[in-house]
């Protein structure tokens, strides 16, 4: 299950071959669908801005249908171990997608993978081409087609339509009129938020893009990975520059416990500054993990000097003016700071206003610099980092130990109703040690959701077989409940009722056996 893990892919937007322009959407809706199920499979899909990067730093428009070898040459840039290239067409009143994988190392292409559906169910059509893929890139994958298939079910098409025309519009108006539509259709879609929030961000509109940054939901594919990661850190911008500074404090936090970067622990320190609290702790902080930027020994110069450590402030300041010889407001400031009246004397300033001005008052120290850009690869980096961290600590476990692990993971994706990501750590768990009980649970009700009540069953009885379990008698008496086996459905939600009374599942369930029994009497 593990054999995806850390594999970086390039996947480029599908040819439009069904000669109708209208369908034109539709190239790039490719790429994300398969990028986010990948990237749910346990791959490290590039971003669509990291694509953009490449076509840019090779001087290629950004709509052209690159030839195998432009392929080769983007994937290069990316370091990208794989390819995937594709083309869709229109067939009667469906659509087929074909796609193909190129192992770029051994510059081999794989045979086709195709997939067909009607126009309905395009996100479906992809998700299934989706999982072709990935079981071609690790033969060893073992979640299920369903599961794929059941990730997008939720899509609404018409705001996924809406979403692609926002993201690849060229006319500012025109993508903010888009994006707004898809946030009507599907206000949970937590992409379109992040969209509209970069759109709001660029425009200066500070408080309109915090309130999108912080509606990029933890239900989300990504809640916990890189585009999440960049939501906090624009909104923290977004709070900092329209004067929220306890809010901003917050959202640099919220980023900084997952991934502990310098541009992040920088500005959570600017945001405690702002409220004339002490932010040196997080300066150091910034320092430490990025000793080559200028801006944070000057942050922490400045932080310093305020609270009277003035000695090692001028360090700090030298450390800057050695890495950045010409940075004028730093030469002014060591200059000022070497007057003897200036030296020994705390310079504690009151919070200053979002509109305050250096010219108002000219003695007062500059405030502490913004770090104002995402670095996305840097994030990713390091998110793979942990990730290999992780791995590293699950290695060291005995194998019971690692499967009750993966399933606790698993449960949390399984409570935010992301199934792809849940079942992918339930099968780790299994193949890890095959007598948790828990990962059949979560098997069970995996399949359960995606209708597959045969193999739901077989999971459930598992677990069963295990030790007694509310959850896998739930399951079992809500299939029975559905296929009308009332008096099963009944011993199986009192035996879920007996091991955990509180559960309100199981009373719920109990409530619906009870309303059916009324209905035939």
């Amino acid at each position: 299950m593990s054999e995806g893990r850390g594999r970086i892919l390039l996947v480029l937007p599908f040819e439009n071959r069904t000669g109708q322009p209208s369908l034109e959407w539709i190239r790039e809706a490719s790429a994300e669908i398969l990028s986010s199920r990948l990237a749910s499979a346990g791959f490290a899909p590039m971003s669509r801005e990291d694509r953009h990067y490449a076509l840019d730093h090779l001087g290629l428009p950004q709509g052209f249908h690159p030839s195998r070898a432009t392929a080769l040459k983007l994937a290069e840039t990316l370091d990208a171990d794989s390819i995937v290239v594709g083309s869709y067409l229109t067939d009667g009143t469906g659509i087929v997608a074909e796609a193909r994988l190129v192992d770029v190392p051994h510059l081999r292409m794989s045979q086709p993978m195709s997939a067909r559906g009607e126009m309905r169910d395009l996100v479906a059509v992809f998700d299934s081409l989706a999982w072709r893929l990935t079981r071609q890139l690790a033969p060893g994958f073992t979640v299920a087609e369903e599961t794929f298939v059941a990730a997008g079910s939720g899509l609404n098409l018409a705001a996924f339509e809406q979403y692609i025309r926002g993201i690849t519009e060229p006319d500012q108006a025109e993508r903010l009129r888009h994006l707004n539509q898809a946030v009507v259709l599907s206000p949970g879609f937590g992409p379109v938020w992040m969209a509209l929030g970069r759109e709001d961000y660029n425009g200066q509109q500070y408080e309109e893009a915090a309130k999108a940054f912080a509606k990029v939901g933890r239900n989300d594919p990504g809640a916990l990975g890189p585009d999440a990661l960049e939501a906090g850190f624009y909104r923290g911008l977004s709070l900092l520059f329209s004067g929220d500074y306890p809010n901003a404090e917050a959202a640099f936090g919220g980023v900084a416990r997952v991934l502990p970067l310098a541009e992040v622990v920088n500005n959570q320190g600017v945001a405690v500054s702002r409220q004339g609290h002490d932010g040196s702790p997080l300066f150091r902080q910034a320092v430490a993990a990025d000793p080559n930027a200028a801006d944070y020994h000057f942050n922490l110069a400045v932080s310093l000097k305020r609270y009277g450590i003035a000695a090692e402030a001028l360090t700090e300041l030298a450390q800057c003016l050695r890495l950045r010889p010409n940075d004028s407001e730093a030469e002014a400031l060591e200059k000022g700071w070497k007057e003897p009246d200036k030296l020994d004397k705390p310079d504690k300033q009151p919070a200053a206003g979002p509109n305050s001005s250096l010219t108002a008052e000219p003695k007062a120290d500059p405030l502490e610099r913004i770090a104002r850009n995402f670095d996305a690869v840097a994030f990713r980096q390091a998110a793979l980092m942990l990730d290999q961290v992780e791995a590293s600590r699950l290695a060291a476990l005995t194998p019971l130990q690692r499967a009750q692990k993966l399933a606790g993971q698993a449960k949390d994706y399984l409570d935010r109703g992301l199934l792809l990501e849940a079942e992918r750590l339930y099968q780790s768990a299994v193949a890890a040690d095959g007598k948790v009980s828990e990962a059949h649970e979560g098997l069970a009700e995996v399949r359960e959701r995606t209708g597959d009540d045969e193999a739901a069953r077989k999971e459930a009885r598992a677990a069963l077989r295990l030790e007694p379990s509310a959850d896998a008698y739930l399951v079992l008496g809500r299939l029975d409940l559905a296929g009308g086996h009332l008096d099963d459905a009944n011993k199986e939600a009192g035996e879920a009722l007996r091991l955990d009374s509180t559960s309100r599942a199981a009373q719920e369930l109990w409530r619906q056996i009870e309303a059916r029994k009324g209905q035939r009497k």
